[in-house]
């Protein structure tokens, strides 16, 4: 009589434990796996860049940019060659080198192709795959002409002509959302 008392005891506790760690799986939260390759990177802040816009031989107007790159921790700090000077040359060749965009027809500027060519270029210049994803922070167009006419004492406030709506920084990000 006491092994029956004791087996189903036994199965009690057996069944017991089996529903509660059954009902904990299922309702842990699901890991995504975009957030757990985003705990690997680190954010790496770009400086503002202003790249001069040629044409006729004479200077036009200014491109001004702030581009941010999310990157595997330390390997930013493994570098030898420093990233902003690098991302200066690479905006330079896309700006101004292929023209990669039309300032008469900036609603056509296709930005998944800029980053896209952004982060290509400067994966193959530093030899490996450094940098996982590129932030366009500020990409604006600022005429010659509206520089000298916005210019001097009393004169308007010249408005740059915003060509990409900036991407959140990890900076920007509410501690809530985290």
């Amino acid at each position: 009589m006491i092994k029956l008392v004791l087996t189903g005891l036994w199965v009690c506790a057996v069944t017991l434990a089996s529903v509660y760690f059954s009902v904990q799986m299922a309702t842990a939260p699901a890991t995504n796996p975009d957030d757990a390759k985003k705990a690997q990177q680190e954010f790496v802040k770009g400086e503002s860049i202003n790249v001069p816009v040629i044409a006729n031989g004479q200077v036009s107007g200014y491109f001004i940019t702030r581009i941010s790159f999310m990157m595997e921790k330390g390997k930013a700090s493994q570098l030898q060659t420093p990233l902003t000077e690098l991302t200066t040359d690479e905006l330079y060749s896309l700006l101004v080198g292929n023209k990669a965009i039309d300032i008469a027809h900036t609603a056509n500027f296709d930005v998944a192709s800029f980053r896209s060519d952004i982060k290509k270029n400067m994966n193959e210049r530093l030899g490996g795959d450094y940098v996982a994803d590129v932030l366009v922070e500020q990409l604006d167009y600022l005429s010659k002409d509206e520089i000298n006419n916005g210019g001097g004492a009393g004169k308007k406030t010249v408005k740059p002509v915003k060509i990409v709506q900036g991407d959140p920084t990890p900076d920007m990000v509410p501690k809530a959302a985290e």
